[in-house]
């Protein structure tokens, strides 16, 4: 099976991640991929809470990440991939283990315009998305699995009052 969804959600594990996403694609595991959580032993304790404990949760530093894509790739089980920010996201996209990226939650901050319900953005991540389609990925937003990807060049265009 392999990653069966990338996602950039900036809350990382959640209850849309868990029960929306991972319970549709029998999902085995969770792949975490952040810089502070992968140094955070309480803080892996509590995305772990987050998870059914048939789940399993794995998380890595984004270098150690980029190492282990061809692993995952081989996976016999499906999994899903997390990032909390694009950043993080393009470093996966561009080592070449990363083709589809779902943009699942960026939300409010100052600065950020909102663009759907779920994603808000600023030019400079505006831009770091559309670099990500450059790179090679298929980019397109999408909260829960029954609802409609959004390709990235109708959520760049998108505009919602809040």
């Amino acid at each position: 099976m392999t990653l069966v969804l990338n996602r950039i959600d900036d809350r990382l594990i959640h209850g849309q991640v868990v029960v929306g996403w991972g319970q549709p694609l029998d999902v085995q595991f969770i792949v975490l991929v952040d810089d502070t959580v992968a140094e955070s032993d309480w803080e892996q304790d509590l995305y772990r809470m987050a998870v059914p404990p048939e789940m399993e949760v794995r998380f890595h530093s984004t270098a150690d990440a980029v190492r282990h894509l061809d692993a995952y790739r081989k996976e016999a089980a499906p999994g899903i991939l997390v990032t909390g920010d694009i950043a993080t996201m393009r470093a996966l996209v561009a080592a070449g283990g990363v083709r589809d990226v779902n943009v699942g939650g960026i939300h409010h901050r100052v600065g950020r315009v909102q663009h759907l319900r779920y994603v808000f953005l600023t030019a400079a991540e505006q831009d770091a998305l559309r670099e990500l389609r450059m790179l090679g990925a298929v980019v397109t937003a999408q909260d829960v699995p029954a609802a409609r990807a959004v390709p990235l060049d109708e959520l760049l265009a998108a505009r919602e009052v809040a």
